[in-house]
């Protein structure tokens, strides 16, 4: 499906090596330096693939590594990458004399992605916490208890999308990809026997991304609602709506800053347990792949790396520190 994207990227500090990855339909799309690839396996049973050349913005301009500023900009620049290879893959499945009416389907259907996205997890919360609590003027309160709305809606839209057969396959693509992850970050020969010997589970997945962001929001929402009704008497359902909705990339900008801090002191124990429910959603998201899907994946990655991957697998020990 795609308004569901998986994207995780890695920052290997040996070597300085960005691997990120997001499942597709049938398929993985890997993310290098400097390129990313998607690989898919057709209704034949062949594996095609799909390389394209890519420079972050970051990279180019100095200015957008600041702090939160960083996140946001590599957010969008996931998000624009996760669409074009969704819609790659969903074209291999695809005849031509359908294409084009496939182009207006998808428009469609992600304008209604994005509508019922911010009424699940912002419209919904906001007001049902309006409703059942009279919390409209305390700021953390209130955010928390629709901070708590919007992760049981989350969980819940997880579980029920689980249940779909095409989804399935997705949560088992995530899972082929995440083990080609840890095989590349091991320094192991990358093959489907090493991979399949990893979890399934990443600490820095996009499940984990969306958990902490979810978590940041309380406290980010609650300030900014403190700063509004120093200006204004009262805080309404609709005032929240203006001002939070437009505020979801700060959020996410910090929510990037976190999950690199929990990265980096991944073994303190605060970080440790802001890091376990990610994981532990992850029973929701991952599924144990077959070899024919981690192959795909492997496929990805070696596609995505060219001619360079002999020399970012020379039996190296790689340490990731980064975003999901």
């Amino acid at each position: 499906m795609k308004i569901i994207l998986f994207n995780i990227r890695f920052l290997l500090t040996q070597s300085s090596i960005l691997v990120g990855g997001q499942a597709v339909m049938e398929g993985v799309m890997m993310r290098v330096p400097g390129a990313y690839a998607t690989a898919v396996r057709d209704s034949n049973g062949n594996i095609q693939t799909d390389r394209h050349k890519f420079k972050s913005k970051i990279e180019i301009y100095p200015i957008l590594k600041a702090p939160i500023l960083r996140g946001i900009v590599g957010l969008f620049e996931s998000l624009k990458i996760g669409y074009s290879t969704l819609q790659w893959s969903a074209d291999i499945f695809d005849d031509q004399q359908t294409k084009q009416a496939s182009r207006w389907s998808d428009i469609l259907l992600t304008l209604f992605s994005v509508l019922l996205a911010l009424s699940l997890f912002f419209v919904a919360p906001i007001g049902l916490t309006s409703w059942l609590f009279d919390r409209n003027q305390e700021a953390l309160v209130f955010n928390l208890i629709s901070g708590f709305f919007r992760v049981v809606f989350f969980i819940t839209y997880l579980l029920l999308i689980s249940l779909i057969k095409d989804v399935k396959r997705l949560f088992q693509y995530h899972g082929a990809e995440h083990k080609t992850v840890f095989n590349f970050e091991s320094g192991r020969e990358l093959s489907i026997s090493n991979a399949q010997q990893f979890p399934t589970q990443h600490p820095r997945c996009g499940t984990s991304f969306l958990f902490i962001i979810m978590v940041v929001a309380i406290l980010s929402f609650a300030l900014l609602d403190s700063v509004i009704m120093l200006y204004v008497k009262e805080l309404t359902i609709w005032m929240r709506l203006v001002f939070h909705i437009p505020f979801i990339p700060v959020v996410a900008g910090l929510g990037y800053e976190i999950l690199k801090l929990t990265a980096k002191h991944r073994d303190n124990f605060f970080f440790k347990s802001l890091a376990k429910p990610g994981l532990w959603l992850q029973n929701i998201t991952t599924k144990q792949p077959d070899d024919a899907q981690l192959e795909v994946a492997l496929k990805a990655l070696e596609e995505a790396f060219g001619d360079k991957l002999p020399e970012y697998t020379r039996g190296k020990t790689y340490i990731a520190e980064a975003i999901g």
